[in-house]
């Protein structure tokens, strides 16, 4: 539930505004002033501030100062209610760091649509940045995996380019993108616990050595449990070498039942095993790749998901 600080020294105003937001499930911490509301936001943090300007014992430009100059209040957003429309007010509010005006007087729906367009905006700054902090241990993490397995050179980032067009081919929200990215690079952070010797062999592995290598989804999936923010990939380290029909690894599971996450990669990290060389066959061509893909749908495939791949696949 979003929180949000509500400042307004006009108790009627502010009464309605809080029943309003609240009813639209909003978390509402009123403030008569900007003292009482500055206090108010050191102690909550809120997701959004929507203050008005002229008040008594602290204003509105007077409080949107004094929460930039805090750590944690530099990206919070501010929104401004004010029947003050001269371009001066406009402009000190704009350098003091504002997001938005609201002008009285406003209707309900005009109240709702500036939240809800600011929190949108601020979750989605959110989700870049904090994507942006990840993906550089995520990546880090990956260059050790291929480091040690010289077969598998550029196969990460190939997997994680075709995983996300096929996502984005079938409308993921953009919550489930960034996780996918995540497993993606690292759906194969298992093979840490692989001997060298059994990555690095040219020839066919032999019965132990494949032992060693199936128990890489497991090992990769325990690693991510105890990193909170890489949970949500597990389903893509656990379950990319699970088929369709159940004759996968490591639970054998079969049809829906395997995750969809699973599901996608299976389909698109088995495509680039074959339209690269390794050491137990030559690289197939893009279209035949494609074809091998096509045929195996229901079979090692999931066939909804294998037609969405061919129709958005790009070279």
């Amino acid at each position: 539930m979003s929180k949000i600080l509500l400042v307004e020294d006009d108790a009627l105003l502010l009464e309605v505004m809080r029943n309003i937001l609240e009813i639209e499930g909003y978390e509402i911490h009123p403030a008569s002033n900007g003292k009482k509301a500055l206090d108010l936001f050191v102690n909550i943090i809120p997701d959004l501030i929507i203050s008005d300007i002229m008040m008594p014992v602290m204003d509105g430009y007077e409080l949107l100062e004094s929460v930039r100059v805090l750590p944690n209040g530099v990206t919070v957003p501010f929104l401004f209610l004010s029947a003050r429309t001269e371009r001066a007010d406009v402009s000190r509010a704009r350098l003091l760091g504002v997001d938005d005006y609201l002008f009285k007087p406003f209707d309900a729906p005009e109240l709702i649509n500036a939240v809800r367009s600011r929190l949108d905006r601020r979750r989605r700054v959110e989700l870049f940045d904090t994507r942006a902090a990840h993906l550089q241990t995520v990546i880090m993490l990956a260059n050790v995996i291929e480091a040690r397995d010289p077969y598998t050179a550029g196969h990460l980032e190939r997997v994680r380019r075709l995983a996300l067009n096929l996502a984005f081919a079938l409308d993921w929200a953009n919550e489930e993108i960034v996780i996918l990215e995540f497993g993606a690079i690292l759906h194969d952070i298992g093979k840490i616990i692989v001997p060298s010797r059994v990555l690095k062999k040219t020839g066919p592995l032999d019965e132990d050595e494949w032992k060693l290598m199936r128990q890489h989804p497991e090992a990769g999936a325990k690693m991510l449990e105890g990193v909170d923010h890489l949970k949500a990939a597990i389903p893509y380290v656990l379950c990319h070498h699970e088929w369709w029909n159940g004759s996968g690894y490591p639970m054998g599971l079969s049809g829906e039942k395997i995750p969809r996450e699973g599901r996608l990669l299976a389909i698109v990290d088995a495509f680039d095993a074959m339209t690269t060389n390794r050491p137990y066959h030559i690289s197939m061509m893009a279209k035949d790749a494609i074809e091998e893909i096509r045929q195996n749908k229901g079979i090692y495939f999931d066939p909804e998901i294998v037609d969405v791949f061919i129709r958005s696949y790009k070279t």
